[in-house]
């Protein structure tokens, strides 16, 4: 009984570590993706021979990102426990996977990428483009909604954080692919839900 109690202690911190590298290796992936594919229309973009490292770094980068997010959601309803809401659970984990799904398959297509950088139109940038910044992003601000919600209804997130999430789930719902860039709002959520994980965990007395 005692090694179960201290393994639930340690989930907070799992969560926070998990969503940190989650959050940095997701944000380097769409860095590099920025940096190789020029702003701009994406279906219309050509990219530079010497930028396709990038493409393929971010490639090698989004399968760990992936790992690093499925812990990051297990570690929180772990830590959630009994008490979380079915109705809202629901569209956690849902939107969790769906996420996870769309970032996968968006990467696929990306890879076609290195094969038709000479091709001013690929239809494997394009739908790449619109998997992740139409799909993947709508499903992560769900999954920002639902987390939100059930920190604050737990307590566990304070006023502040909570409306920060639901800030950031409605640019990325409302927004979408209509801002360049407006993808690295869900990276910079996690970022700051897992620093306050870490800090609550450091600040609650032994």
């Amino acid at each position: 009984m005692e090694s179960l109690t201290e393994q639930r202690m340690s989930t907070p911190r799992a969560a926070g570590a998990a969503g940190i590298a989650f959050a940095l290796l997701l944000a380097a992936a769409i860095v590099l993706m920025r940096f190789a594919v020029p702003a701009g229309d994406p279906q219309g973009a050509t990219i530079d021979p010497s930028r396709r490292w990038a493409v393929q770094v971010a490639l090698e980068i989004v399968p760990f990102a992936g790992i690093f997010f499925l812990w990051f959601m297990g570690a929180l309803r772990d830590h959630s426990g009994d008490a979380e809401d079915r109705f809202v659970a629901t569209a956690f984990l849902g939107s969790g996977f769906v996420f996870t799904a769309s970032l996968f398959v968006a990467a696929g297509a990306a890879g076609t990428v290195l094969q038709e950088a000479t091709s001013s139109v690929s239809f494997g940038r394009s739908f790449a483009y619109t998997v992740l910044t139409t799909y993947a992003m709508r499903m992560a601000a769900v999954f920002v909604f639902a987390t939100s919600t059930i920190g604050r209804r737990l307590g566990v997130f304070p006023r502040p954080l909570a409306l920060f999430g639901y800030a950031a789930g409605l640019v990325l719902i409302v927004i979408g692919s209509g801002v360049p860039w407006s993808e690295m709002i869900f990276p910079v959520w996690v970022l700051v839900v897992s620093l306050h994980i870490l800090r609550a965990k450091l600040r609650r007395p032994a």
